[in-house]
């Protein structure tokens, strides 16, 4: 019976001190990663630059009315010539101008009409403006009174003018991810001087989306109806610290 309960000690001593030894290990371990664990700083870039759009777009929707439907569509040939030797004056080739469409509408015809009718057909066409030159775009639609004046009745997107497009965004992404990890890395450096620490590498790094905003962030001015843009980029970028 002693040598049982000696035995039972011995045992109980041995697993104690297996435990206290396994605790410090662990201990030991949890030291060794929390001097091991990498510091790291979050910094993010920033590059702008303006561009100017290289392609404009000009929908333009003539309207003509009549009782008679051969009257309506005669007098939106008319406008369409109208507006054809218009765009011819102004350096406009032909084949920058598209037909997409053509409306015919019968009031007649419409079974939740009231009122009395004073021209029965509506004879809509519609035509896309579209050139690389955008500057001649841009003279031509301030000039369009001179289609109001000749009779011709654009509908009120016409009238809006013409849509002006960036599309070379591939052509200054290298530079500006370039400017934006410049200006990343110079945060970092100035975070490290100012903690006595210094950038030993980069853990990880982000690359947000290209944005093409208004130049011009006014009330009312979107960016596709500026002829000049502002293209931004935001990089994100973790680097790592050293003593």
């Amino acid at each position: 019976m002693r040598l049982s309960v000696a035995v039972t000690g011995l045992s109980a001593a041995v697993l104690l001190g297996l435990g206290v030894a396994a605790a410090g290990w662990f201990v030991a371990e949890g030291l060794r990663d929390w001097r091991t664990a990498e510091r790291l700083v979050t910094v993010r870039g920033l590059a702008e630059r303006e561009v100017e759009a290289d392609l404009a777009l000009w929908p333009l929707r003539l309207v003509a009315t009549s009782d008679d439907l051969a009257t309506a569509q005669a007098e939106l040939a008319r406008a369409e010539a109208v507006v054809m030797a218009f765009m011819a004056d102004g350096g406009i080739e032909a084949d920058a101008i598209e037909v997409q469409g053509i409306e015919v509408t019968d009031l007649l015809a419409q079974a939740y009409r009231s009122g009395p009718v004073e021209s029965r057909y509506i004879v809509g066409l519609s035509l896309m403006v579209r050139s690389d030159d955008v500057e001649r775009i841009k003279t031509l639609s301030q000039e369009v009174g001179r289609l109001v004046e000749a009779g011709v009745v654009l509908t009120s997107d016409g009238l809006r003018g013409p849509f002006y497009l960036f599309t070379r965004l591939n052509d200054v992404k290298p530079g500006m991810i370039a400017e934006a990890t410049r200006s990343a890395r110079e945060a970092a450096d100035q975070f490290a001087a100012d903690s006595q620490s210094r950038i030993t590498g980069i853990h990880r790094a982000s690359q947000g989306l290209f944005q093409i905003l208004p130049r011009d962030n006014a009330p009312g001015q979107s960016e596709e109806l500026q002829l000049f843009k502002t293209v931004r980029v935001v990089t994100t970028v973790d680097y790592r610290l050293g003593d």
